[in-house]
């Protein structure tokens, strides 16, 4: 019995050196050596002794040590002990639980750039890059068009809704179009948009204009109806990419680009938050761990973390960075950003009496008589 005692309290201590060398390499991110470990709250053990735990915490594969005569650093492994560990001991700082309050504080139906501009806050707080998932609002109608001439071919449109989303689509056309003559046109779309009064038509449109113009919008809304009443995929913001560049380990453009792998592919994007939300819980994937959705950020970790509306769960934001991060810190931050979002988004809906959908495939696609005016479609 003694014996089994001495074992479990030998293992303890090693567990309390692990977890005080992973809590000093991720604020220093240097190499850890026995005397610096010793220096920072391990002054009842000897330098020799944390150097036989160190050896044993290699064994076992927490710790590895880069240069033979240098200091140690966590594997994959020692960091995921370690955020497994910080789970249950989340912190956040006082000053960003203030800035996270202006989330809160929202009122407005921009349900789009509130989700963008949300993210966006995230990255900037933590760091990292961010991405999200979202379900679709209903009845978000376009409010602005604009067109740019991109070549003798091609314009490139851009759509802006009630609710902020910006869509684009490239429009084929022969010949080229004058500014003047593209302005016009814009002026065509916005016209037919508000509901064609008579007053109020374009002025100066050839009747060339007035079919390219037709022929154009007819093209645009049929894409723009198509998208929105279809709804087999969450929609995905994502922002701060070049955040990355102030950590060390993407400095070198191969293991940046690498380490931003999952960002290339969508479908990528929405496994990994939708397998977040499932859970309904925050979720995190260290180095390997991202291999099912991207080999190639073996670099990186993920810390998810779901919202809802009501009780329901309607997605979930992302941060991606190196696997040296504050799991402690950032684990409370994405806690607290969910709740302020979750909150948000649900009094803003019942407010403003707006409805959502969620994916799903097989289903008639949603379109009522607001959608169908688009194209004057007949009842």
């Amino acid at each position: 019995m003694k014996e089994i005692v001495k074992k479990s309290k030998k293992e303890s201590r090693e567990h309390e050196v692990l977890l005080g060398l992973v809590e000093l390499y991720l604020r220093e991110g240097k190499p850890v050596g026995s005397n610096t470990l010793r220096e920072q709250g391990f002054e009842r053990l000897s330098s020799a002794t944390i150097r036989n735990y160190f050896a044993e915490l290699e064994k076992q594969e927490f710790l590895k040590q880069p240069h033979a005569s240098g200091g140690r650093v966590p594997t994959e492994k020692g960091f995921r002990l370690y955020a497994t560990e910080s789970l249950t001991k989340q912190v956040v700082a006082p000053e960003i639980e203030e800035r996270l309050q202006i989330l809160r504080d929202w009122e407005t139906k921009n349900v789009s750039t509130y989700l963008q501009n949300a993210g966006e806050l995230l990255g900037e707080i933590t760091g990292c890059a961010s991405f999200l998932s979202s379900v679709r609002f209903d009845h978000d109608f376009i409010l602005d068009i604009k067109l740019v001439d991109i070549d003798n071919t091609r314009i490139l449109c851009v759509l802006i809704t009630d609710f902020g989303q910006i869509l684009t689509e490239v429009l084929a056309h022969e010949g080229k179009i004058g500014a003047f003559a593209l302005k016009r046109i814009e002026n065509y779309f916005l016209w037919r948009l508000k509901g064609q009064k008579a007053d109020e038509k374009p002025e100066n449109l050839t009747p060339e204009e007035e079919l390219t113009a037709q022929a154009l919008y007819n093209e645009i809304m049929v894409r723009y109806i198509v998208r929105y009443s279809n709804f087999s995929d969450e929609d995905i913001y994502r922002s701060g990419f070049s955040r990355l560049l102030a950590y060390p380990e993407f400095n070198d453009p191969v293991t940046l680009s690498s380490g931003l792998a999952i960002f290339e592919n969508s479908s990528h994007m929405r496994l990994l938050l939708s397998d977040c939300a499932s859970g309904g819980e925050l979720r995190f994937w260290i180095g390997s761990d991202l291999a099912p959705y991207a080999a190639a950020a073996s670099s990186c970790s993920v810390i998810a973390m779901p919202y809802k509306i009501g009780q329901i769960t309607v997605g979930a934001i992302g941060i991606l960075g190196p696997c040296r991060m504050p799991y402690r810190s950032l684990f409370g931050t994405l806690k607290l950003f969910g709740e302020c979002v979750s909150e948000a988004l649900t009094k803003t809906l019942y407010k403003h009496k707006l409805t959502f959908r969620q994916p799903r495939s097989g289903t008639t696609p949603y379109l009522e008589k607001a959608e169908n005016k688009l194209l004057e479609i007949k009842e």
